[in-house]
């Protein structure tokens, strides 16, 4: 079984960074930080160790979720 792959832009997410997994709709949470509703799978960082990019396994029905946009939300703040 192939899992499937979802991307977030997360300079289009509003609020406080929770997101809905794309497939079944499990809340993700960055403060979460128990990993009881995802596992972080890849971090991948620029040459200035700052993240832009990271892929989370939702743990309710395995679908991974590619969050992009992190240069952008720096540059916004």
């Amino acid at each position: 079984m192939q899992t499937e792959m979802y991307v977030v832009d997360l300079t289009k997410v509003e609020g406080d960074g929770d997101i809905p997994c794309p497939k079944c709709g499990t809340m993700l949470s960055p403060n979460d930080t128990s990993e009881e509703s995802y596992t972080v799978v890849d971090v991948k960082s620029n040459g200035d160790d700052l993240m832009d990019e990271m892929v989370v396994q939702c743990l309710r029905c395995g679908s991974e979720i590619r969050l992009v946009g992190f240069a952008e939300l720096r540059e916004a703040w």
